[in-house]
């Protein structure tokens, strides 16, 4: 009878908790979301209202910068779903009708009253044309080498000694990125110039795989923007360029994979780059034998042996670059481009991929699982170089890119276009390519690659019309705001190749969802709108930037975004030494807006949601460069 009487107490409490965290939550205030970044004229223009309990009959204000009423109407009479036990209604607010340029705000009133951030109507192309200079802004401040832009962060030359690095064996790595030797061991005694390039992220690691889609990322922007462009793109692109050209040695048929190395080894003798936190600069000049490989003698390794076949995504994927770089170069340039890359092209190991492909050391740092999609990629530029160069030959790479894309399609979709999967771009410059090709006998039709695209675009926007603030990401897992900027980008291409326009409202509310218009009230982009990531781990922007985590200067930098709350069940860590604390009291200001199934915590500490990256920003800038130029 006790044992009876406890299980009965003890479902009657279980009942009374799943009651309680589903009750309306009336005193709960409410919120506006809106995009920060902005509206074009002419684009549907949808706001939310987030409340914790139903409401009904609730009435929405345009107030410009007066103060002055300039549109007026009823919020959405149907939410579009509870977005937490706390937040159990998000309506929609439709004010398309806003059509002047200016600065507004929107004010609710009724049973439920909030005002919304200010934002601003402005043209697309000045809209998506502000999101390119500023990511391009952020690619300034993570250049490494004596080549550094001083800019906001005070940046200074570093790493120069990378200039003369040595090559080292791969490690065996024993947990997640701990070495399992007790020393690296050298690989003879010459050394290779990996001076200049990219830090990928808010470390000083630099990879040669998400440098080359960075890359890829700013060539396709400058080419699709053209004298629209910021100057500051192709420069950008060619540091970037210039880099991997110096990572692809041609005589020796050797492809390098990064410098440095995350950690240090399991006995402790030495340390890696992620267990120390100071500025760039300081390293050379560090004689800390512990520190060797983190700072003044970081390691450099290869994707594989001299003249071996090398991983086909990382083939691929560089391979690409250097053909989107002989596409806009200077003829004489544009030709030692496409050497470089037909060359790096040919030894791809396509008959006999790796079971786990190159990537990274650690593979976990970068776990790619795709490689077609590089192939198809790196054949459809060398064919569009190799047109616009006038060489012959094209039609062979433009017939064995069809033949990749044909692969893809048969076993790899699953993903939409990030640093993991390329295809959408592959596609459409595939489809560009075959437009003055002879061959009419490809093993895809244009009408294949068009609705695969269409794949891809439906993907988000299934989840989009589900979503209560229409996102088409899934932000209960890594890379949220990259995928959705891809999303954006992938919208734009396959418009472009189909005249299907029928997407557009979808592509601007994800646009929408990463600038503000989420449950958050955050812009995931730094410098975007009023209310955006203070404190991203970032090691230079942490301590080159604001102390007190007011203002970040870090400007262009896309963050991981939210993601799964189990990430954060050992709490946030102790902040390393030599870490400016951000936020300085330790707040969390997005806390009551996270869910179950999500979180976002802007902290330095957490690198789960906060942290900055190549790929996250390449993915910003080449979404908003092809809206810009198909508007």
């Amino acid at each position: 009878m006790g044992s009876l009487r406890k299980s009965g107490a003890a479902l009657t409490g279980l009942t009374l908790i799943l009651s309680l965290s589903a009750a309306a939550r009336p005193d709960v205030a409410a919120e506006v979301r809106v995009d920060q970044g902005g509206y074009a004229p002419g684009e549907t223009k949808t706001a939310y209202l987030m409340t914790g309990a139903a409401v009904s009959g609730e009435r929405f204000a345009v107030l410009d910068s007066h103060n002055r009423s300039v549109l007026s109407g009823a919020v959405g009479k149907t939410s579009r779903g509870a977005w937490s036990d706390t937040y159990q209604a998000v309506y929609p607010i439709d004010v398309s009708r806003l059509g002047r340029t200016g600065t507004y705000r929107i004010k609710v009133t009724g049973a439920a009253t909030a005002i919304s951030p200010a934002f601003e109507i402005r043209s697309a192309q000045d809209l998506y044309g502000r999101l390119v200079r500023d990511g391009v802004t952020f690619y300034q401040t993570q250049r490494d080498g004596k080549d550094v832009i001083k800019g906001a962060l005070n940046r200074q030359p570093s790493h120069l000694d990378d200039a003369h690095a040595g090559v080292y064996r791969t490690p065996t790595f024993v947990t997640d990125d701990i070495i399992a030797e007790g020393d690296l061991t050298r690989l003879g005694g010459g050394t290779v110039n990996a001076e200049g390039g990219w830090f990928d992220a808010g470390d000083y690691l630099k990879f040669t795989h998400s440098t080359a889609y960075g890359a890829i990322d700013l060539l396709v922007a400058q080419r699709a923007m053209g004298a629209s462009a910021p100057g500051t793109l192709g420069a950008e692109a060619r540091h970037g360029i210039d880099w991997l050209d110096k990572m692809w040695d041609q005589k020796s048929k050797t492809l390098y994979l990064q410098v440095g190395i995350g950690s240090g080894n399991e006995a402790g003798t030495f340390l890696g780059d992620h267990d120390i936190w100071r500025l760039p600069e300081e390293d050379d000049a560090n004689t800390d034998p512990g520190l060797r490989y983190a700072t003044a003698h970081r390691p450099v390794f290869e994707a594989a042996a001299p003249g071996a076949p090398i991983s086909p995504n990382l083939a691929g994927r560089v391979a690409a670059a250097f053909a989107l770089a002989a596409q806009q170069d200077p003829p004489a340039r544009a030709l030692l481009d496409l050497r470089a890359a037909t060359s790096l092209y040919a030894q791809a190991a396509v008959k006999n991929p790796p079971s786990q492909l190159t990537t990274a050391l650690p593979f976990d740092f970068y776990p790619e699982d795709t490689w077609h999609d590089d192939m198809e990629l790196a054949a459809a530029e060398i064919a569009l170089a190799g047109q616009r160069l006038h060489q012959p030959g094209t039609d062979k790479f433009i017939s064995q890119a069809a033949g990749f894309a044909k692969g893809y399609i048969a076993g790899e979709t699953g993903d939409t276009f990030n640093l993991y999967d390329v295809s959408a771009l592959a596609h459409t410059d595939l489809i560009a390519a075959m437009a003055h090709s002879r061959d009419r006998g490809l093993a895809v039709s244009r009408g294949r690659l068009v609705a695969d695209l269409k794949r891809q675009v439906k993907t988000g926007a299934t989840r989009s019309a589900a979503d209560p603030f229409k996102a088409g990401g899934v932000y209960t897992d890594f890379d949220v705001d990259s995928h959705t900027f891809g999303l954006i980008a992938t919208e734009a291409m396959y418009r472009s190749v189909s005249g299907d326009s029928s997407f557009d409202a979808y592509a601007t509310a994800q646009r929408d969802w990463l600038l503000g218009a989420n449950a958050w009230g955050t812009s995931f982009m730094v410098g975007e709108g009023s209310t955006f990531p203070d404190c991203t781990q970032h090691q230079v922007a942490n301590l080159n930037g604001s102390t007190d985590g007011t203002r970040p200067v870090l400007t262009g930098a896309v963050v991981n975004g939210p993601n799964d709350p189990s990430l954060f069940e050992d709490g946030l860590g102790d902040y390393q030494d030599g870490m400016v604390a951000c936020p300085p009291a330790g707040t969390d200001p997005y806390a009551a807006f996270n869910r179950d199934d999500s979180r976002f915590v802007d902290d330095v500490r957490a690198w789960q949601t906060d942290e900055p990256a190549l790929d996250m920003t390449g993915a910003a800038i080449i979404g908003a460069a092809l809206q810009s130029a198909t508007r």
